[in-house]
């Protein structure tokens, strides 16, 4: 997908990139520049989809994607001062996420690259969600838990690329919060002040006894803790009960196993980010498990925790840098592009 290097790395002149990202249930745009101190976040415009009920159908996101594209483009560039001849090159979110959602921002993407003549710059969700991170908390090479409605993977870099050493054997934490809240008509929306509707429930509650909690080696699975918060609820017991209980099993399981890359690796700094990164409970439960080796503990700020344009414009610059392009008519998404499969060569360099 890259192709030769078309600027030097090295370079001290002003770089403006913009990203789109269009994975899920937000279209997001947003700018970065690259000048002599190094990278800058620029601000981002972004429109959420958020469905009257149950959960979102991708072909309804994707109309609305394709109704909003323009006048968010617009504003990212006017929120900026910016014209689309001040950019240097458009980044793109081609994977993973959902094929119809994808399809809208690689559409608008080929199309401003080409017509700008600027190069066209694949950008990893997963990954851009791990630079954000990196470069809000300043701490350079830390063990990344990465949580969000479709991905739970422990992450951290080795050796060229990021390395997956643990991760959900069927769903995903924010999945499973999400879909409970839905079965128990807590939501949506799920996100209520910053706070999952499922911790607005769980004050006050207690735990109520054996759940599956699953760690299989550095991996968790939730469908099980899932099947059994249902089967709880229907055999009487208490809502926030079981809100209390679902949620302190499934986070102390992602903890354990980001504990686990931590001794593994020797590395001692812990960053959290992804959609469920802005949860205060489970920020407090990683924050004690760094303190208990000695390392450090930093959340990326929750404004960055959710999908936005910034993160793909933060990796679509560091990958422009490195020469990393893909021509327009060969920018097909890829709805299971995994985190791991992509080469990064601007760490340590230019972040």
């Amino acid at each position: 997908m890259a192709t030769a290097a078309t600027r030097s790395s090295s370079s001290n002149s002003e770089v403006i990139v913009l990203g789109i990202e269009s994975t899920a249930h937000t279209f997001g745009v947003g700018a970065s520049r690259w000048t002599s101190a190094g990278p800058e976040l620029l601000k981002d415009a972004r429109r959420n989809y958020v469905p009257k009920q149950g959960g979102i159908l991708p072909r309804e996101v994707a109309q609305f994607f394709s109704q909003v594209a323009a006048e968010v483009v617009e504003e990212a560039l006017s929120v900026n001062s910016l014209t689309p001849r001040d950019l240097d090159a458009i980044a793109v979110a081609l994977g993973p996420g959902m094929g119809p959602q994808l399809r809208v921002g690689a559409t608008v993407a080929r199309a401003m690259a080409a017509a700008l003549k600027v190069p066209l710059v694949p950008v990893n969700h997963a990954v851009a969600h791990l630079e954000v991170a990196r470069y809000t908390t300043g701490l350079r090479d830390p063990v990344i838990l990465y949580v969000s409605g479709g991905n739970t993977a422990v992450t951290t870099f080795v050796e060229g690329r990021y390395r997956v050493f643990g991760e959900t054997l069927d769903m995903a934490l924010g999945n499973l919060l999400d879909t409970f809240a839905r079965e128990v008509k807590l939501g949506p929306p799920y996100v209520v002040n910053g706070n999952h509707v499922v911790d607005a429930c769980a004050e006050g509650g207690e735990f109520i006894g054996w759940f599956p909690y699953v760690v299989k080696g550095q991996d968790v699975s939730y469908s099980g803790l899932l099947t059994a918060a249902l089967r709880a609820l229907r055999r009487g017991a208490k809502l926030k009960d079981v809100c209390y209980t679902l949620r302190e099993v499934a986070f102390s399981a992602a903890v354990e196993v980001t504990e686990r890359c931590l001794a593994h690796t020797g590395k001692r700094d812990v960053v959290l980010t992804g959609g469920v990164a802005a949860n205060r409970v489970l920020n407090s439960k990683l924050d004690s498990m760094a303190r208990l080796h000695g390392g450090t503990y930093r959340g990326v700020p929750a404004y960055y925790s959710g999908d936005n344009g910034a993160m793909i414009s933060l990796a679509g610059l560091l990958a422009h840098l490195s020469g990393v392009h893909v021509e327009p008519e060969r920018a097909f998404i890829n709805q299971r592009w995994r985190l791991d499969e992509v080469e990064v060569p601007w760490y340590g360099k230019l972040l």
